[in-house]
């Protein structure tokens, strides 16, 4: 009976082996393709801070099950002679717990909603480039320099307590839009020269519109989030009218350099977006219009022993705002977290992101808009591949602060608490703070 299954095992990889393989034993010598994915499901309780007296509907404890960031992919390279080789990948997120599709306007704000479908393929770092001594050049869609330059920093990556809730995000919506993934993208990644490294992206805008106010060419989205433009005509339903005028961008360009040798990892980082368009955020005090937005970091990571990791990163955002009072997009912000080993298969992580205040906000000019996300958790890793997790976050925002738990990362947000919501403001709140914990598994394959 074992020997039948074994049997049957090996026929059926068989079919699976000739229907990837090349056409030829000749080429399919000098190809390889790796199969892969990870699996991350949670389940969580959040609040958005709000009390029940000062809002309608459920405002409380909301308890969820989240797939945060699953995904599968396949990925390898082609030998073209001369020491080169041409590497492609195509990777897509996998919603496990919840049912794919895209997520059109409802109770959230802008910032969440998203005409892409998130699970389909070729969904996230998906590109095909050529390799070799020189480093390598890929096209296609990638998260940018700037964002993997630090992904490493954080311990709580794609959970209620992901530093993107503050870091590379300038305020504090649903999206991190300096910590992201960039489309129709070229780039190039150097090979490591002693203890340094770098890469460089640019993305161009591909925007017909001269304000960016259009989806970028071929692309469902408005660039950098809040779904894309949309209207009626015959044989289609009624949907909402707007033009991109909530961070969609035109070209972007991205950079970082790494030193990393023994116990120390060092990054600086910078990203660029031409012209942004925050002209849906034009107040009575003044306006907010198209200007290009910047940001730059540095982050350090040292292992102090081998059981003790610290992770430091200092931000600082900017924006060429035509009015200063207007302007919520410039701020610093840092990042403190770490990491003790307390077996060795257990560690207990902590965390701390700061938003430092802005010279203002669109509708009521300067404010107290600090916030402060605190988070703890503990990881134990039955191996390499597979480990379970408890993560409790607090985002406390001052007054003005509407930063979020979960943002870019997290499958189920505490969205919609800026006070300008898009759909049902009377739903939307400032200065709140928001809790949440999470218990999870995670396998790698």
């Amino acid at each position: 009976m074992k020997r039948r299954s074994i049997l049957a095992v090996s026929a059926t990889a068989l079919v699976v082996a000739a229907a990837f393989s090349a056409s030829s034993p000749v080429i399919a010598a000098d190809t390889s393709v790796q199969f892969y994915g990870h699996l991350d499901l949670s389940v969580d309780d959040a609040t958005k801070g709000i009390k029940e007296s000062t809002a309608q509907g459920k405002v409380g404890w909301q308890a969820d099950v989240s797939s945060n960031l699953s995904y599968f992919g396949l990925r390898g390279d082609h030998d073209i002679g001369g020491g080169n080789k041409m590497v492609f990948q195509i990777e897509t997120q996998v919603d496990v717990s919840a049912t794919p599709g895209p997520s059109p306007v409802n109770q959230a704000s802008q910032g969440n909603v998203d005409n892409k479908v998130q699970a389909a393929l070729g969904s996230r770092n998906s590109f095909l480039g050529i390799a070799g001594n020189f480093g390598a050049f890929k096209i296609g869609k990638t998260d940018a320099p700037y964002k993997l330059s630090t992904a490493r920093m954080d311990p709580f990556s794609a959970s209620v307590g992901d530093y993107n809730s503050i870091m590379g995000n300038t305020g504090g919506d649903n999206r991190a839009e300096f910590d992201t993934r960039l489309s129709h993208a070229v780039w190039y990644e150097s090979n490591k020269m002693g203890a340094f490294s770098y890469s460089i992206l640019f993305a161009p805008g591909q925007n017909r519109a001269s304000d960016n106010s259009n989806n970028a060419s071929g692309e469902p989205d408005c660039t950098g989030g809040g779904g894309g433009v949309t209207g009626t005509g015959p044989g289609i339903p009624p949907a909402p009218v707007g033009p991109c005028n909530d961070g969609s961008f035109g070209d972007a360009y991205s950079v970082a350099g790494v030193y990393e040798a023994g116990p120390l990892y060092g990054i600086v980082a910078y990203e660029l977006h031409r012209q942004s368009n925050r002209s849906g955020d034009d107040g009575a005090i003044g306006t907010v219009g198209v200007a290009d937005e910047r940001a730059m970091k540095v982050g350090v990571q040292y292992k102090v022993a081998s059981n003790t990791t610290i992770n430091v990163i200092l931000e600082r955002m900017t924006r060429n705002a035509p009015v200063s009072a207007a302007n919520e997009r410039q701020r610093n912000g840092s990042w403190l977290a770490l990491t003790q080993k307390v077996t060795g298969q257990d560690d207990v992580n902590l965390g701390w992101a700061h938003a430092g205040k802005t010279p203002g906000d669109p509708g009521t000019g300067p404010i107290d808009n600090v916030a402060n996300m605190y988070t703890v958790g503990y990881k134990h890793y039955f191996d390499k591949q597979s480990n379970w997790y408890a993560v409790y976050a607090r985002q406390a925002n001052h007054t003005g602060a509407h930063y979020d738990l979960g943002a870019s990362g997290h499958g189920i947000t505490t969205d919609c608490k800026d006070g300008g919501g898009a759909v049902t403001p009377a739903t939307c709140f400032t200065g709140e703070t928001l809790k949440a914990v999470s218990v999870g598994w995670m396998y790698s394959f």
